[in-house]
């Protein structure tokens, strides 16, 4: 070969490798461009996509590489944000990554079981590709070039995430995947560097009075307050979480059943309302605050993985509790224990036995509520001969959303359209199913252990999301938008309702209207429990508030309770 020829070919594979590369960067820009709306969005997205370039500059200072990484990357991310969105209905961000153990590997592997397979096979066909880019790339940055594009994006992706901060909804909206990203990383270093993990008062000199009280009561961190005797004759509890489900007649113009209200009622005959920290969802903020008794909105914009960030640092928890006097805790999770660490979480709690859908020999995580009341009589039959009482948190599933399809007409064959809204009158058919099916549990109860107290206590753990067309209509996107910001109760309130079977609960803390963190105080003085120092000094604040938590004096108790708490080792790491 000539050396005219020679050099003609490299030329000729020069320019190929420079289109190549603008190829690529074309096509990171196609597909921002079809995945990101409106001109703030794409343009926060493509200084990311600059920004990611600049940063793989920096180690590899190969632009063919890392304009393919980056794309890969880019793809990826898009493609995980859209599956999320489809699980949790909200898209991916910042603390996505923050946070990554290996229930969140293990939870993808459960839904998506080829996953693995396909994740071997891709990585087998990219890795030579990539390889041949880094072989034969002629170019080479500066390092130095490459750092200052990093700063210089990573500054302005800063300011306009600070100019037009992150709306509460807008990760909910499916789509702007990348520049929802950006935003929420700024969003959580600027949390993490003023208030930490969780909002807490600074440490005192010394050790505060909660502290100083706690002693070992063979639970590590637990303090161990009024004697409880493990020997004594106590109910056997259950905690049924209702899912979406609220006293629909607070909306105006609502058709309903003859009794329907009569569900939401305790033995007493009152009717309780519970403030929710979600509406809409997410149920795991109602998870964790009936579990541990604390806010989820103490971890301020990190809440949303609040029980992935308390699993294994937060040990104070009504589980604890109980065991403190002899009760067996189980867990009845309709979905797999790995979502969202829940089943690290509820142990860290106390709960001993965690049973999820796979232990149930479920592939399908929304079931009729008979199913689950089914289940929980099941364990019951099966533990109760070891003498113990026994509590029991049970979900129920059957009023999930959507509500634009008929769940299993085949069980309501004589229900009749009440005249509302199609989803209005689904989501009441639900209801009714859940009330018919309590009904037939409870009496079950009664017949079949005639001899055994129970203390049943349920809650909706939030509003379906249809209730926020309901309770005002017509009202406008912004003044709703401010309502829900604002944790307006209209919204929510859901209810809560304590009930005896063969058994006469105490209801003298079961306030008319109370927050979430409280339904522990509630269902242990209910079932005649005395109370661990921790939960007699929640009691007092709960009297103080007059039933509220987290908004009681600005946050100020929740901060100083969540400092009492850390100083005496319930909570570690945060």
């Amino acid at each position: 070969m000539s050396e005219s020829t020679l050099a003609g070919s490299c030329g000729a594979g020069f320019f190929a490798l420079a289109g190549l590369i603008v190829a690529v960067h074309l096509a990171g820009l196609v597909v921002l461009l079809t995945t990101e709306y409106g001109p703030f969005a794409i343009t926060l997205s493509v200084l990311a996509w600059v920004f990611v370039n600049c940063f793989l500059l920096v180690v590899l200072q190969r632009p063919g590489i890392c304009a393919a990484l980056a794309l890969v990357f880019i793809v990826i991310l898009i493609t995980l944000s859209r599956f999320k969105f489809g699980i949790l209905q909200l898209t991916l961000t910042f603390l996505d990554f923050l946070i990554i153990d290996r229930d969140t590997f293990s939870f993808l592997l459960s839904v998506f079981p080829r996953l693995q397979m396909q994740l071997i096979v891709a990585g087998l066909v990219a890795a030579p590709l990539l390889w041949a880019l880094w072989r034969f790339d002629p170019f080479r940055v500066r390092r130095r070039f490459a750092l200052t594009g990093v700063a210089a994006t990573a500054a302005l992706i800063a300011a306009m995430a600070v100019a037009s901060p992150e709306q509460a909804w807008e990760p909910f909206q499916g789509v702007n995947h990348i520049s929802n990203l950006a935003r929420s990383g700024v969003v959580a270093v600027s949390r993490l560097a003023s208030t930490g993990w969780i909002e807490a008062d600074p440490p005192a000199n010394g050790p505060l009075s909660l502290a100083r009280d706690a002693r070992a009561a063979g639970l590590p961190g637990i303090p161990s307050g009024e004697a409880c005797d493990a020997t004594a004759k106590r109910p056997h509890i259950i905690m049924l979480l209702d899912e979406s489900s609220f006293d629909v007649t607070s909306a105006p113009g609502i058709k309903v059943p003859a009794g329907y209200t009569d569900y939401f009622k305790s033995s007493d005959g009152k009717q309780r309302t519970m403030i929710a920290e979600s509406t809409g969802g997410p149920t795991w903020y109602t998870e964790f605050n009936v579990l541990t008794g604390l806010s989820a909105r103490s971890f301020g914009d990190l809440k949303f993985y609040v029980t992935r960030i308390a699993a294994g640092r937060v040990t104070r928890g009504l589980p604890q509790a109980l065991q403190r006097c002899g009760y067996k805790t189980i867990s009845l999770y309709p979905t797999y224990g790995d979502f969202l660490s829940a089943r690290a979480f509820q142990k860290g709690t106390g709960v001993e036995q965690f049973i999820d859908m796979a232990d149930m020999g479920l592939n399908e995580d929304m079931q009729p509520d008979k199913f689950y009341f089914d289940q929980a009589l099941k364990v019951f039959e099966r533990e109760q001969p070891q003498q113990s009482p026994i509590f029991m948190f049970v979900y129920l599933t059957a009023n999930h959303f959507p509500w634009w399809n008929v769940y299993r007409p085949d069980l309501t064959p004589n229900w009749t359209p009440l005249g509302n809204a199609a989803e209005t009158d689904e989501y009441i058919r639900r209801q009714t199913m859940t009330a018919n099916d309590y009904r037939e549990f409870t009496e079950r109860l009664k017949r079949d252990h005639p001899d055994q107290p129970f203390l049943v206590l349920r809650f909706g753990d939030h509003q379906p999301a249809i209730s926020q067309k309901l309770i005002e209509p017509g009202i406008d996107q912004a003044s709703l938008g401010k309502r829900l910001m604002t944790a307006d109760p209209r919204y929510f309130s859901t209810y809560y309702a304590v009930d005896g079977i063969n058994y006469r609960p105490d209801l003298s803390s079961a306030l008319e209207t109370l927050d979430a963190a409280y339904i522990p105080i509630v269902l242990q003085e209910a079932a005649g429990i005395p109370l661990d120092t921790s939960f007699a000094e929640q009691k007092s604040i709960m009297l103080r508030c007059k039933g509220t938590f987290y908004a009681c004096r600005k946050g100020a108790e929740a901060r100083r309770f969540n400092r009492l708490l850390i100083d005496a080792g319930m909570i570690k790491g945060l």
